[in-house]
């Protein structure tokens, strides 16, 4: 079946609407492809699918071949423009979403439970992945339909310990923001995850914070440190705290390179950005230069090595 080209399987979970697990999605899979990784991202959030808003490609379309539906390219492998004078090798990263199905990116999906679980299962065996390194799971918020059909087909046709022959299911990142509200509706999803025996990778507690565009402040507005309270009182790891990035959204609505006042810092990094906002480029080449780079650059080390310790 298509998933026997898929080395590992990672979850990206929450159990609250509007923490970012689209985001989060979205920058774990552009940090796996720049150190070398090669990457699918399956949206099934049929209700809300913005993956293919968060990387540019909303006018793109699958193709259909014998035996299933092909994924859209995002970007294939290649060398990207020099960086602080070095090259970087980056891998190929595609991905498969309801939005690339619809006539309309503002048609409202409809559908009741039975339709959304066909959905799920079509996605896990009728997409046509090429070799890839890591499958990110982008899942809807809760533990709803979808998640009891994603786990039941994932259990049937995953490895539960890494194999040569089959992929391996290993585990999910959760995500979480630091108010006590969204804390409370998470700790659901970690239970989801003890009852299910799906192994949490790592909590990542999103919009902890405020990267300003007009001076060098990082500043917690929205306070700072539930998630990694939960992530202690659950013995899972904690992989960070990620603020909000205007010129990430910027990135993402716009296309633009991100820019910095000099002497910004985020998480005690400072950030060199880019000299003038330019359109041009890959999506993935002006990442390079947002201020969440570096994070995800650590979240990601911390992950790969993670799954490489279960090998």
């Amino acid at each position: 079946m298509p998933l026997d080209n898929v080395r590992n399987i990672v979850l990206v979970l929450s159990g609250k609407g509007g923490v970012g697990k689209s985001s989060i999605t979205t920058q774990l899979a552009l940090t796996l492809s720049l150190q070398g990784h090669t990457v699918g991202v399956l949206d099934i959030d049929l209700t809300g699918p913005s993956i293919p808003r968060f990387f540019g490609i909303e006018s793109s379309k699958v193709r259909q071949a014998p035996g299933g539906w092909i994924p859209v390219d995002v970007h294939a492998k290649q060398t990207l423009p020099p960086r602080n004078s070095e090259e970087q090798a980056i891998g190929a990263l595609s991905c498969m979403s309801l939005g690339f199905i619809l006539p309309n990116r503002s048609d409202a999906v409809i559908w009741r439970g039975p339709k959304k679980t066909a959905m799920v299962r079509q996605f896990l065996t009728d997409v046509l992945w090429p070799e890839i390194d890591y499958l990110l799971i982008d899942t809807p918020p809760g533990t709803s339909d979808e998640h009891i059909s994603l786990l039941e087909t994932l259990l049937k046709n995953t490895n539960p310990t890494p194999s040569a022959n089959l992929p391996y299911l290993a585990g999910a990142v959760v995500v979480t923001t630091p108010q006590a509200i969204s804390i409370s509706d998470v700790k659901k999803e970690l239970n989801f995850c003890r009852k299910t025996a799906i192994r949490v990778l790592g909590v990542v507690e999103n919009m902890a914070g405020f990267v300003c565009p007009n001076c060098s402040e990082c500043t917690n507005v929205f306070s700072k440190g539930g998630g990694e309270i939960m992530a202690r009182d659950f013995a899972v790891p904690f992989l960070g705290s990620v603020p909000i990035d205007p010129a990430f959204v910027q990135l993402v609505e716009e296309g633009t390179r991100p820019v910095y006042p000099e002497g910004t810092k985020v998480d005690g990094i400072e950030v060199a950005g880019a000299l003038d906002a330019s359109p041009e480029g890959l999506f993935v080449d002006k990442y390079r230069d947002c201020s969440l780079y570096p994070l995800f650059d650590g979240f990601v080390k911390r992950l790969v090595q993670d799954i490489k310790t279960i090998s």
